[in-house]
C-alpha cells in the first residue's frame, strides 16, 4: 500500500489540505481494495487550522515512511516553517519521495530548496512573491499544476485536486483516476497546462495624475480604433509625452493598458451576458472574432468560450446565495 503524508503546519488552509485527503482517501482499485493509506502528520501534536484547531495522529518521523508527501498551503499570518519541517523535507527528497505542494505550499518546498532550478507554479495572486523571494525558482504563474517528476505544484486548492488526481493516473492509469474523479465529482480531462483564470484588474492610477481623464475616456470608448495617436491628442500631449507619462505611472505602454481594459469589458461581458462572442468582440473593441478569440486567450490563458463556460452566471449567483 502506498502511503500519502499530508504534512499540516501551524495555519494550514483547510481547504488545500483536504484536497490530498479527498483524492486519495476515496480512490479505489477495481476489486475495491484501498491502493493508498493517508496520514496527516505536524511538527506538534496540536496546530491551528483555518479556522479550527487539528490534532495530527502522527509527527514528522511519518515522513520518513511516506512513499508521497503532500505539502498545503498556510494563510499569510503563518510563520515562517520550523528547521526541523525543513530537514524532513530534505532527507526526504533526498530519499527519493516523491513531494508535492497545493496553492502557497510552494512557499515551504522553495525555502527547503526543493524548487530550485525546476519549473513550479503557486495560487496566480502569490507568483510574483514566490518568484521575489526565490529568484533560483523558474515560476509558472499561469497553469494548474507542474510535474518534474519527483517533485510537483500546483496552482490553488481546486488544482490541487488536478494534481492529486494527475498522480492518482500516473500511479494506477487512467481507468482507477477516472473513478477517483467521479467520486469527487472532478472532471479528470483538466491538464497541468491549462491557464489559472486570472481577473486582471485594472492597474492603479496615481492619485491626481493627468492621465485620469484619458483613462476614464478610454474606458467609455473601447468600442473605438484607439490609435496612440488619439489618446495622447485627448490627453494634450505629444505622442512622444503621452507614451513617456504613461509608462512612468502605469507601468505599461498605453496600447497594453487599452488591451487589458477590453479584456476586463469582455471577462465582465462572458460572465453577464448571453451575447454571443462576435458581438462581445465588437463592444469589447477587438475589430474581429478571430482577434478577441487570440488576444483573449493570450491576456487570460484560455478561449472565450471556456472562460464563459467557467464563470458565465457568476454574479447572480453570489446575489443569491448573499
Amino acid at each position: 500500500m502506498h502511503t500519502v503524508a499530508v504534512l499540516v503546519l501551524d495555519h494550514v488552509v483547510a481547504f488545500d489540505m483536504a484536497a490530498p485527503i479527498e483524492v486519495f482517501g476515496r480512490t479505489r482499485l477495481p476489486d475495491g481494495r484501498r491502493p493508498y493509506r493517508v496520514r496527516v502528520c505536524a511538527p506538534t501534536p496540536e496546530v491551528a487550522a483555518e479556522p479550527f484547531a487539528l490534532r495530527a495522529p502522527w509527527g514528522l518521523e511519518a515522513l520518513a515512511d511516506a512513499d508521497t508527501i503532500i505539502v498545503p498551503g498556510c494563510a499569510e499570518q503563518a510563520p515562517p516553517p520550523p528547521d526541523e519541517v525543513l530537514d524532513a523535507l530534505r532527507a526526504a527528497a533526498a530519499a527519493g519521495t516523491r513531494i508535492a505542494s497545493v496553492c502557497v505550499g510552494a512557499f515551504i518546498l522553495a525555502a527547503a530548496g526543493l524548487l530550485d532550478g525546476l519549473r513550479a507554479t503557486t495560487h496566480w495572486v502569490a507568483a510574483d512573491e514566490l518568484a521575489r523571494r526565490f529568484p533560483r525558482v523558474d515560476v509558472q504563474p499561469d497553469v494548474l499544476y507542474v510535474d518534474n517528476g519527483q517533485i510537483l505544484t500546483s496552482a490553488g486548492a481546486a488544482a490541487g485536486l488536478d494534481l492529486c488526481l494527475h498522480m492518482v493516473r500516473r500511479d494506477l492509469g487512467s481507468a482507477v483516476a477516472a473513478d477517483a474523479a467521479r467520486m469527487s465529482v472532478m472532471p479528470l480531462e483538466r491538464e497541468g497546462g491549462q491557464a489559472q483564470f486570472i481577473v486582471h484588474e485594472r492597474p492603479p492610477v496615481p492619485q491626481g495624475s493627468a492621465l485620469q481623464p484619458v483613462l476614464a475616456w478610454i474606458e467609455d470608448n473601447l468600442g473605438r480604433d484607439l490609435t496612440l495617436d488619439a489618446m495622447a491628442q485627448r490627453s494634450g500631449m505629444s505622442g512622444r509625452t503621452f507614451s513617456r507619462r504613461f509608462r512612468e505611472q502605469m507601468g505599461t505602454t498605453p496600447l497594453q493598458w487599452v488591451l487589458r481594459a477590453r479584456v476586463r469589458r469582455a471577462q465582465y461581458l462572458l460572465e453577464n451576458s448571453d451575447h454571443p462572442v462576435e458581438r462581445i468582440a465588437h463592444q469589447a473593441g477587438f475589430g474581429s472574432p478571430t482577434a478577441f478569440r487570440e488576444r483573449f486567450r493570450r491576456v487570460v490563458g484560455t478561449t472565450p468560450q471556456a472562460y464563459r463556460a467557467a464563470f458565465h452566471g457568476r454574479a447572480a449567483d453570489a446575489q443569491r446565495t448573499s
